[in-house]
């Protein structure tokens, strides 16, 4: 440990630090922490949290009393944030020489916190670990690029590009569309070089200023850090340039939803092959045991991948987006699709998450589905040849409230999932979407309001 910190330390003063934004995740994926000056950052050698912002919804709410005690100590205890090395960041657009630092956590005793989402992979990794493998995994975020607005009861609006007009219609991969915002990726690039993020490529998505950013392949804990700290900077990206930068799931009415894919493929430890081919180069059994276990549990863990009430919205044939956990090999119609590759580099993408997902929960998700499938020894579906929208064998559940019921009374998790860490997110969940049930829309207010 000591020679981790000295190399944090060391870090530090290479990059004339002065300030340290010590984060954590919570379980909406919101950065929480504290800013500390190095020096002070350097003599505690971590920071103190409350236990209690695991809890906190994404409006600052908490769980209901007795969840809130049934969880945690009832006297609002702190626990112990220890700071990573290999999750340490420049933050390039400070006015001062700024890192951000993500930190794990730990009660007094030294165990991990059960709720904390950067354990839950971690422990879902140890899993992998114990048994000769590890995850491969490749991230492609989606977000949309709107107008700055004020009031939330107004749509969002396509912003103005250097052109000086809005963008109109449907420009999927055009090069020109993406070009109306050079200045503003140029500076995002600019930023995730500096912080030694791991991006691969630009696309312009289906949506109106809707954009797609792909991460290189690698380690999972490693690349959930890295799009923690990615959202972060493309919202600083856009708010430099005037525009506001958003990754909800459904922001705009009419539009194609905004997603997380996974592509996800696992690699024995020692020999560095892909288990998912045989020597042959066919799937081998542990891949087609791995997309059973993704299609039995998704359905089961589907509030890890779309964990509002808006992530719902997203789920709608002819969106580009899966209404089902159906496979197939280069099938985007559904959840689960298989690129076409060489046999060292098969690999499944997994369609299900939205961008707004925690990023740790969402690959803990995804690899524990896997997982269980190859251990349990579960057998998919044949694969989707053709159109898989109208597919209603393997469907999803289509509201978050019977999502958050199946995640909860689904014991199988439970063996392998935390039974604290499955309580408490189904209470923020529900706190969250109680919050949402007390706001009226404008849809109630322009269809109902002279009419009923």
């Amino acid at each position: 440990m000591s020679s981790k910190l000295d190399q944090l330390t060391g870090w530090l003063k290479e990059h004339k630090i002065t300030e340290v934004e010590c984060l954590i995740s919570d379980l909406t994926g919101i950065a929480r922490g504290k800013i500390s000056p190095t020096s002070k950052f350097l003599g505690e050698k971590g920071m103190r949290l409350p236990e209690s912002v695991l809890l906190q919804t994404v409006t600052g709410d908490y769980v209901e009393d007795d969840i809130y005690y049934e969880l945690l100590d009832p006297a609002d205890i702190d626990m112990f944030c220890r700071p990573d090395p290999d999750a340490i960041f420049l933050v390039p657009w400070a006015i001062e020489p700024t890192a951000q630092v993500i930190h794990d956590t730990y009660d007094k005793m030294g165990n991990p916190i059960e709720i904390s989402p950067r354990n839950i992979l971690k422990r879902v990794l140890k899993m992998y670990a114990d048994r000769g493998w590890q995850p491969i995994v490749a991230p492609e975020m989606e977000f949309y690029l709107t107008q700055r607005c004020e009031d939330p009861d107004l749509p969002f609006q396509a912003p103005i590009g250097r052109s000086g007009r809005q963008e109109t219609g449907r420009q999927s991969f055009s090069i020109d569309a993406a070009n109306e915002f050079d200045p503003l990726f140029e500076d995002m690039y600019d930023w995730c070089e500096a912080q030694g993020l791991d991006l691969d490529t630009l696309i312009h998505e289906e949506g109106t200023a809707q954009m797609e950013i792909n991460f290189r392949h690698g380690e999972a804990l490693h690349l959930a850090d890295q799009i923690l700290v990615f959202k972060r900077t493309m919202r600083e990206a856009a708010l430099k340039h005037n525009v506001a930068a958003t990754f909800m799931a459904k922001p705009m009415t009419g539009e194609p939803g905004s997603a997380m894919h996974l592509h996800q493929s696992v690699v024995d430890i020692e020999t560095g092959q892909n288990i998912f081919s045989n020597p042959d180069g066919s799937m081998s059994q542990l891949f087609l045991n791995h997309v059973g276990g993704l299609q039995k549990y998704i359905p089961e863990l589907l509030p890890m991948f779309a964990p509002n009430v808006n992530s719902f919205r997203r789920f709608l044939p002819d969106t580009s987006a899966p209404v089902n956990v159906e496979w197939g090999e280069e099938n985007r119609t559904v959840g689960l699709r298989v690129p076409d590759s060489d046999p060292q580099n098969r690999r499944l993408e997994n369609r299900l998450a939205g961008a707004d997902a925690n990023p740790y929960l969402a690959i803990a998700a995804s690899l524990l589905c896997g997982y269980i499938g190859m251990v349990e020894e579960l057998n998919p579906s044949p694969p989707v040849k053709g159109r898989g929208y109208e597919r209603r064998n393997l469907r999803l559940p289509l509201t978050l409230e019977a999502a958050l019921e199946r995640m909860e009374n689904c014991r199988e998790l439970r063996k392998y999932l935390s039974p604290k860490f499955i309580t408490g997110y189904v209470a923020v969940k529900r706190t969250e979407q109680e919050n949402y049930h007390r706001v009226i829309s404008s849809w109630e207010r322009e269809f109902l309001m002279l009419s009923v």
